[in-house]
This record gives C-alpha cells, sequence and structure tokens, in this order.
C-alpha cells in the first residue's frame, strides 16, 4: 500500500502490471538491436580451394527448428534423428578456435561454413556409418557428447573444429541432445540428458552388433558425462557386461556427483573401459553446479591426490589428467599421453593444451540474472532482467538469451494470474479467464 499526494492510500500496482511494463520495455530495447547470423547451417557452396572438410553423422533428439539454417532446436523429440553434415574449415585459422561467421552467408575461405545439411532414415545412417568405417585405418568411430548450454549449431562446428584440430581419422559420430543454450535452463538441460540416455543406448548396441566396428572411443563435456555414463551403466546391466570394442571414455570436465559415479562404475563391472578424467579445480561452472545439487564434489573438480579419491581411482584403473597443475606451467602431464591409445593421445593432447570443448554463450546479463536468483537452477525474474537490461544492448550473448528468459517470465506471470482469478481446472470458466 502507498499514499498519494492528498494523504489517502492507494493500492500498488499488481506484480503482473510492474513486471509487463518491464518486459514490454526490454522488447522494445531487444528489438532495435541486431542479433548475430542465425541459420549458419544453411548450406553453401564450397569456394575456397584451400578449405578443409569434416563429414559426420549427427544423431539426435532434439526437435526440428523452423528455422531450416538452424535445422534443430532445444526442444525434445518423440524419436532419435539422423543427420550427415559436412561443415568446410578455412585454411588459415588459429588452431582450437571456431571461426563463426559474422554475417551470411558465410565465406569458407575465411568462416565455418555448411557444405551439406542433411536428414536421414534409420538405413541410410547405417550405410553412412558402413562407409565411413570402411576408410578408417583401424575401423574404429569416434563419439562425441556435448555438455550443458550447448545449441545445436554450437555443437556442430565445435566438434568439427575437434575432429578437424586433432587429426582423429575415425568415423565421427556427434551425439546431440534436447539444451536449451541458455545458463538458466540447468535444470530441463539435466532431464534432457537424461531423456536421451535410451537413444544413445541404442546407438552404442548398434555400435556394439556392427562387426564392421572394430573400436569404439567416446569423448563426453560436462553435463554430456551423465548422459554416457548412464547410457554405458544400462548397456552393461542389460548386457551382462560392456563390449571389448568400448576401449576408451574420456570425462571432460564431468558434472557428475562423485558418489553417483561411484555406483555407476560398479554397476558396469570389471570389464569397463579404460577411462581417462581430466579435472580442474578451478573450474567455476563445477562450484556453481555442486552448490546446486547439495554440496556433494563433482567429479571434475576433485583433487585426484587427496583421499578417497586418489586409492578409489588407481583401484579402476582410471587414469587422471589433473589440467590445474598444467594452467600453472607444469607440462610433464603430457607425458601421460604418450603410451595411451592413439585417440586418447590425440584428443587429450588438444585438451591439455586449452582446447575449448563448448561454445555455450554465457552474456554479462546471464550473469547478473543468476546473482539475483542465487543459483543456475532458479528462472530468470523481473528484478533480474532489469538490472542486465543496459547489458542486452551491448552483449550480444546475453542479447540471445533474453527471449527465453522473457518467455519464462511471461509464462510464469500469466499462471499467477489465472490463479488469482481463479482459473484453475476446477473452474476454468471463471470471469476473465481465457477460453
Amino acid at each position: 500500500m502507498s499514499r498519494d499526494t492528498s494523504g489517502r492510500t492507494c493500492d500498488a500496482p499488481p506484480e503482473r502490471f510492474r513486471t509487463g511494463a518491464i518486459v514490454a520495455m526490454l522488447v522494445f530495447v531487444l528489438t532495435a538491436c541486431g542479433g548475430h547470423p542465425k541459420g549458419v547451417l544453411t548450406p553453401v557452396a564450397d569456394t575456397s580451394p584451400g578449405s578443409s572438410r569434416v563429414n559426420m553423422l549427427i544423431t539426435t533428439t532434439r526437435s526440428h527448428s523452423p528455422n531450416p539454417g538452424e535445422m534443430y532446436s532445444g526442444e525434445r523429440a518423440l524419436a532419435a534423428t539422423f543427420a550427415d553434415m559436412t561443415v568446410s574449415i578455412p585454411p588459415v585459422r588459429k588452431a582450437g578456435e571456431v571461426a563463426w561467421p559474422k554475417r551470411l552467408p558465410p565465406n569458407p575461405a575465411t568462416d565455418f561454413a555448411t557444405l551439406k545439411a542433411e536428414e536421414l532414415d534409420v538405413a541410410a545412417a547405417k550405410s553412412w556409418l558402413s562407409t565411413s568405417v570402411r576408410k578408417s585405418p583401424d575401423k574404429s568411430v569416434f563419439v562425441f557428447i556435448h555438455g550443458f548450454n550447448n545449441r545445436f549449431e554450437d555443437s556442430v562446428y565445435r566438434f568439427a573444429q575437434i575432429v578437424h584440430d586433432s587429426g582423429v581419422r575415425s568415423a565421427p559420430i556427434l551425439v546431440t541432445w534436447p539444451s536449451r543454450g541458455s545458463l538458466l535452463a540447468y535444470g530441463y538441460d539435466r532431464e534432457s540428458a537424461n531423456y536421451t540416455r535410451n537413444a544413445l543406448e541404442n546407438l552404442f548396441q548398434y555400435l556394439y552388433r556392427d562387426p564392421e566396428v572394430k573400436e569404439v572411443s567416446i569423448l563426453a563435456h560436462s553435463m554430456g558425462n551423465w548422459l554416457a555414463l548412464e547410457a554405458l551403466r544400462q548397456m552393461a546391466i542389460r548386457n551382462g557386461e560392456l563390449p571389448a570394442k568400448f576401449k576408451n571414455v574420456m570425462l571432460a570436465a564431468p558434472d557428475v556427483d562423485v558418489d553417483v559415479f561411484r555406483q555407476q562404475i560398479e554397476d558396469m563391472g570389471e570389464k569397463h573401459p579404460n577411462f581417462t578424467l581430466f579435472v580442474s579445480r578451478d573450474d567455476r561452472a563445477l562450484a556453481a553446479s555442486r552448490r546446486v545439487w547439495g554440496d556433494v564434489a563433482r567429479l571434475g573438480a576433485i583433487d585426484p591426490e587427496q583421499e578417497p579419491y586418489k586409492k578409489e581411482l588407481e583401484d579402476n584403473e582410471i587414469t587422471v589428467i589433473d589440467l590445474t597443475k598444467i594452467k600453472a606451467g607444469d607440462r610433464l602431464n603430457h607425458g601421460k599421453f604418450a603410451e595411451s591409445p592413439e585417440i586418447v593421445r590425440l584428443i587429450g593432447s588438444r585438451i591439455s593444451e586449452g582446447q575449448t570443448l563448448t561454445d555455450s554463450r554465457v552474456g554479462f546479463g546471464d550473469k547478473i540474472l543468476v546473482a539475483t536468483t542465487g543459483t543456475a537452477a532458479a528462472v530468470g525474474n523481473a528484478a533480474g532482467l532489469v538490472l542486465a537490461a543496459p547489458v542486452a544492448v551491448v552483449d550480444q550473448n546475453t542479447r540471445d538469451n533474453y527471449a527465453e528468459h522473457l518467455g519464462g517470465i511471461a509464462a510464469k506471470n500469466n499462471n499467477r494470474a489465472a490463479t488469482a482469478k481463479g482459473c484453475d481446472r476446477t473452474n476454468p470458466t471463471a470471469p476473465g479467464c481465457a477460453r
């Protein structure tokens, strides 16, 4: 309640009206600002004779995007689909980085560009795999599972960069699950990873049964480790053990509860793959995740020299690369790759040299939103959006993530307004309710 100049008591404007005004203001600000190029996955002609090409098979549980140049959104599909994609990589570029196009169409001489993007049915996907495995010197497959806060295009271009720069010669398969590509969608992303477990296990089971595939290596990052470990665990329980051809699993910054990991490894049995664990004790994202999940240590941020971790890692024959030490200038850990299998050596060396495994776009405004909500798992609130509004004008990443934040607030306030009017399931025809 408040008082006007005459001393009369006035009702304060309802919360939904204040929020509506805020949202309207932000929409005005954002529509006045341009965004980064959308639809980078629209195929173009390769006009650069010096460019390289990476052809990959994609399997995804994402829904189709209404924008053909995005192909898939961050929402969940009822069934997994497949795609055949070829990405062109420019001849001059810093290793380890994706040269994102600044405008469309991209220039293959200077930008990453999509040359081919075709959805496949199951038969065509099997044919692609058979042809690509035959081209591999050791008849191997390399599977990459991205982490939290990744859009479809992010995972495609990043995987192309990893395959190209590491020199991996296996048949590359990208597993991309429904991540909304937003810092405040942590809970949705986590459930989307769970949602994809069966689809990933189905892929693993097919690779196991395919006699042409002699070896499978897996690289997972962040939340993608949870998905990879759960699918392997399911497979081991269903089959009685994991197949010998699943030789190498690389866990990069795994956002996995250490107690849960202990149980997952136990459920896989004695014949589990060779695990290589990349940890970093100064990983701020995992520190935030630890607060979200009840202050239990995350696997990717443990100190491998401390007990009980040291003994457990040794007992399970898990190779650990402590990136905290490498960043501090200790390059001796490179020796750990000397006698590793080829893919682990190639990928491990790149990671230890600072290879980025994600293109998640975290804007300054997103950080403000997290600060105002207190946790990465919370939904954005109006106060946070007000604080972040000026940042959105100048910060591209904040601008790109705003649509979801605004949509979430609008939906939440509509629900509150409907409840206040009595528009629940028991009284859907109350005055003022939508019909």
